[in-house]
């Protein structure tokens, strides 16, 4: 028996869409299969979309743990040159802590501050510390002063103050000619320079001041 195309095409034609319980049986199973692979093929794309976005987020993750590998591999290999590095940042840590005065130590301090100007023929107008500024693990000593005198003299009292054992720095620094001396009129100047600026130095934090501020940042 020969396939009757002319039957097959006859049974396409005219179908009710509205009813195709009605169709004959080959529209049927054309509808049936396209169906079926429209189902597939939907599946298919919208899981297989899912697993792209999942195969390219796991690929982003190996990548970031070979390069976290690589790193601590690196690190292990190199562990006795950081602990050396380390060790050298602690000696040279404890070489500028021991630069830093204690309290007890303080008032010795501030009186070489003082007497390196008057070591140079300067007049102290002014020598007054300031409330200590407590750092993390130190505290800076602000000194207002206020010293007179010719312009070399001022020179070297700044230099005479940079090359103390202990660190002291002079910022905040106002040069202005100095009121006329006793006994001369007033406009006529003698030269001499007055200098106001502020002395800071520091001193490390005993070991109460460094258990208040650990308690502090609690």
């Amino acid at each position: 028996m020969g396939f009757d195309f002319q039957q097959l095409q006859n049974d396409f034609q005219g179908l009710n869409l509205n009813d195709p319980g009605d169709w004959p049986l080959a529209p049927k199973i054309a509808a049936f299969v396209a169906v079926l692979l429209a189902v597939l093929v939907g599946g298919w794309l919208f899981d297989g979309s899912a697993q792209r976005v999942a195969l390219e987020q796991s690929r982003e993750k190996e990548q970031q743990l070979r390069e976290s590998w690589v790193s601590k591999k690196r690190q292990a290999v190199n562990i006795d040159e950081y602990r050396r590095q380390l060790s050298e940042i602690n000696r040279q840590l404890e070489t500028l802590v021991r630069q830093l005065p204690g309290k007890a130590e303080m008032e010795s301090l501030l009186s070489d501050i003082n007497h390196a100007g008057l070591g140079r023929g300067l007049q102290s107008d002014l020598f007054k510390p300031a409330k200590d500024e407590i750092k993390e693990f130190y505290a800076a000593v602000p000194v207002q002063i206020s010293v007179t005198g010719d312009y070399h003299s001022l020179g070297e009292f700044a230099s005479d103050v940079a090359r103390m054992p202990r660190i002291v720095t002079i910022k905040n620094l106002l040069l202005t000619a100095a009121a006329p001396a006793q006994g001369k009129k007033a406009g006529a100047g003698d030269g001499r320079l007055r200098l106001d600026a502020t002395a800071e130095t520091y001193r490390y934090l005993e070991q109460d001041e460094l258990a208040k501020q650990q308690g502090a940042k609690k």
